[in-house]
């Protein structure tokens, strides 16, 4: 009687609150515990989460949904999932509070003590079923030593965009540990190939092994227990965890140790040796596979989605059938997880047709990288019929660069997903770090939703509505101008917008930092600069938020950063010309740039390398171990490996990115020493100075000076330096 009584009372509150009376009695009998998404609004929303009722919806046969309704101060959001409320929750906050919770940056501080009821009920329903996210580099690119705080809000903020499948490598490195012990490998010798924590996702893709190892065991353990809570929170939320899969990796001497098992050399990658593969046909293949998947079970239990690429960036198939392959990794597989999904990237050449034709179908799914990055591209012809997910990679190594192929999003997407026999089930949102572009997030993930949106100059309004936390002619104005310029590029031949000379290695004519970004501007830099004129005119209510500080400072950022596609070809010419004058006035400028830009970076804690090494050395047991995770830390957004990797290998610079400290601790004295060679070359007649450009660039890698991690002076200030600087913004 008392629990009747309570459910009464519950369809009361909320037929009360606006909801009809089928939506008040679903929430009678709960689909599932709404807890986990009421802790999540405790966490994100302290002094608001109490004027939201969560309701659970059940799914049934149909596609996720939400729907928000209530009246001031009390807000009713109902969603099939906790992660699926939180979805609603965030849909609230930007179409009826004004409001953003951004990835990063938020306006909450703009947010109502009492919360404003919807003009409307806010209905969505899912487009998709497969919303996928984080590409394989993530762990590495966007910061491998993240605590558990860290990855707790990166996860509430997965939920917020409707994301429900997350690629979770974390703690693979132990099952690999311990399953390989089992075939006559020591804990030594298994130590020592796993290669340190920022470098371990190409380790997973079989690229190479070894960098900076060993890791201690309490290093394994931490990451263990992390990856533990990571999962849980993942299934509280009603989310999947997308675990790796075993694929045939072994490590060295694995033929030595059983004589008669065929081992395929993979050969090298940008100058490391990758691992070797063994022959899925071999009898000893589901022997490993079986041991692998019963430790990942043992250690994080079971999933319906395993994330495995064979042939992977130049792999080699040797002497073994690649169909062949395909069908002894699904058997494994399936063997272990009946009916689960094997996910693979659509990559260069992958997946290659003789993997797709080998197996079931409808046990695959492709989560394309190159959605966005070619024209006259059909994938159902070229994966044969394949469900695929519609996929973007608009950031590589987690450069600091504004911008995405966004248009490409809203034009493609609908029309491959709506298209007769289309095999489009999904949107998997893959660059390479998260957490550096917010509004490119929030337009791939809106891609899920019904109403789909269409219209870029819609979308880009009400993002500038919420993003700041309120209506302002200035900031819809700086977004439609971005809309317009680096959310505007084309499919053609690039994904991501064109990195920064400040970053490169020196040179007269170096167009681009990163070996494979795109050479030359991908959007109107004039046009672009006028959207730091607009924001500095914010009202400034608005420009009280981390959102407008993120962003002013970035826009201003990419703003300077793009001056020096100007002006390095006049230092060329300066120097072509021996005006001696010349180029010293402009090596000067140029530097006296990087100077402003080091000092804008400092004043948002997004841009402090500080912020990058502090987790790395947090996680530290001790002196020793702090020092080489440091170097983990400073290595990978720099050499990246060794010499042969960094040079021969191209690989750097490929993780560039503009952050106080780096800029003024790295980049600035590069440029300096180049510019001093040059200006040398002037007065002497002698060719300028060979610099050995990766001893430097170690140098600094191995370093360990103390890095703030609290930013310090005015976004808004110093942005309007760079446009006094720059000579922008006159009346």
């Amino acid at each position: 009687m008392k629990r009747a009584l309570q459910r009464w009372l519950v369809c009361l509150l909320l037929v009360g609150a606006g909801a009809p009376a089928a939506f008040a009695a679903e929430s009678a009998t709960p689909a599932f515990d709404i807890a986990p998404a009421r802790a999540a609004l405790q966490r994100l929303l302290p002094k608001q989460q109490a004027q939201f009722a969560l309701v659970a919806l059940d799914r049934g046969q149909g596609a996720d949904r939400f729907e928000v309704r209530g009246t001031p101060g009390h807000i009713v959001v109902a969603g099939t999932s906790p992660a699926v409320i939180l979805t609603g929750v965030e849909t609230y906050l930007q179409q009826a509070a004004h409001v953003d919770i951004g990835w990063p940056g938020d306006s909450l501080a703009r947010l109502p003590a009492t919360l404003p009821a919807p003009a409307s009920p806010i209905e969505h329903r899912a487009a998709v079923p497969d919303r996928y996210a984080l590409n394989d580099t993530d762990d590495g690119y966007s910061n491998a030593y993240l605590a558990w705080p860290a990855w707790e809000h990166k996860i509430d903020l997965l939920a917020l965009h409707g994301i429900d499948e997350v690629l979770m490598t974390v703690g693979t490195e132990e099952v690999y540990r311990r399953t390989f012990q089992d075939f006559g490998y020591s804990d030594a010798a298994m130590r020592a190939w796993i290669p340190a924590t920022a470098h371990q996702p190409w380790w997973l893709l079989q690229n190479m092994s070894g960098f900076d190892a060993p890791l201690s065991p309490q290093q394994y353990a931490r990451r263990v227990a992390l990856a533990r809570k990571i999962v849980a929170r993942l299934r509280e939320l009603g989310i999947t965890p997308v675990f790796p899969g075993w694929f045939g990796t072994v490590p060295p001497g694995f033929a030595a140790k059983h004589p008669g098992a065929n081992v395929v050399p993979q050969g090298r990658w940008a100058g490391f040796t990758r691992p070797d593969w063994l022959d899925p046909r071999d009898p000893l293949y589901a022997k490993v596979a079986a041991d692998f998947y019963r430790q990942q079970r043992a250690l994080f239990g079971d999933s319906t989605m395993y994330k495995m690429d064979l042939l992977h960036e130049g792999g080699r198939a040797g002497n073994v059938p690649v169909a062949d392959a395909a069908r002894g990794v699904m058997a494994a597989l399936q063997a272990a997880h009946p009916g689960a999904r094997w996910v693979l990237l659509g990559w260069q050449h992958n997946p290659l047709p003789a993997v797709l034709d080998a197996v079931d179908k409808q046990r695959l799914l492709i989560v394309d990288g190159l959605s966005d990055r070619y024209g006259n591209l059909d994938r159902e012809k070229d994966w044969h019929g394949t469900p695929y997910a519609f996929g973007s990679i608009p950031n590589f190594g987690g450069h600091t660069t504004l911008g995405a192929n966004a248009g490409v999003w809203l034009k493609r997407f609908a029309a491959w997903r709506d298209k007769p026999g289309s095999k489009l089930r999904g949107i998997a949102w893959m660059p390479e770090a998260s957490g550096i572009d917010p509004a490119a997030f929030a337009l791939f993930t809106a891609l899920a939703w019904e109403p789909v949106p269409h219209d870029e100059t819609a979308w880009f309004t009400a993002y500038a509505d919420s993003r700041y936390g309120g209506t302002d002619a200035h900031a819809e104005a700086a977004w439609r101008i971005l809309g317009e310029t680096a959310y505007a590029m084309p499919s053609d031949g690039d994904s991501e917008p064109q990195d920064s000379l400040f970053e490169a290695r020196p040179s007269q004519d170096v167009s681009t930092a990163a070996s494979w970004s795109p050479r030359a501007m991908r959007y109107d830099a004039g046009h672009f600069q006028q959207a730091i004129c607009e924001l500095l005119q914010v009202a400034p209510a608005l420009r009280d938020t981390s959102a407008w500080r993120h962003d002013m400072v970035d826009v201003a950022r990419q703003t300077l950063a793009n001056r020096a596609r100007v002006l390095l070809p006049q230092i060329e010419a300066a120097y072509g010309a021996k005006d001696a004058a010349r180029l010293h006035a402009l090596d000067t400028e140029w530097l006296d740039d990087m100077a402003l830009l080091d000092r804008l970076l400092a004043s948002d804690p997004d841009f402090l390398l500080g912020n990058w090494l502090a987790p790395a050395r947090a996680e530290a047991g001790n002196e020793a171990e702090a020092a080489q995770f440091e170097y983990d830390q400073r290595a990978i957004i720099t050499v990246w490996g060794e010499r042969e990797g960094a040079d021969e290998g191209g690989l750097h610079d490929y993780a560039n990115r503009e952050l106080s400290g780096l800029v003024s601790g790295l980049y600035e004295p590069r440029w300096r020493r180049f510019f001093a060679s040059l200006e040398q070359s002037l007065a002497t007649g002698k060719l300028p100075e060979k610099i050995d450009w990766y001893a430097m660039e170690h140098a600094w890698a191995v370093s360990h000076t103390a890095e703030p991690t609290t930013p310090q002076g005015d976004p808004w200030q110093l942005a309007t330096e760079v446009t006094q600087r720059l000579g922008v913004c006159k009346p």
